[in-house]
C-alpha cells in the first residue's frame, strides 16, 4: 500500500466522531486503508448478506430493549 496522509486524517476523525464514512470508487483502496489504520478492529463488510442480517438482528434487539 502506498503511504498516504489519508490514514492519519482517518484516524484523527475517528477519535472525534462516533462514525466515519470512508467512500470512494470501487478498487480505490478503501478497505486496505481502513484495515491498515484500524488493525485492532474487527472488519465487517455490509456486502456480505449474513453479516448485514446479523447487524439488523442486533439493532432489533437493542431497539426492543430501548437502547440506541
Amino acid at each position: 500500500m502506498i503511504n498516504r496522509d489519508a490514514g492519519i486524517e482517518l484516524f484523527t476523525l475517528f477519535q472525534q466522531f462516533k462514525a466515519v464514512a470512508l467512500v470512494g470508487p470501487r478498487q480505490s483502496g478503501k478497505t486496505t486503508l481502513a484495515r491498515a489504520v484500524f488493525t485492532e478492529k474487527e472488519y465487517v463488510s455490509f456486502e456480505n448478506r449474513k453479516e448485514r442480517l446479523s447487524i439488523q438482528e442486533i439493532n432489533t434487539i437493542r431497539a426492543a430493549r430501548g437502547l440506541k
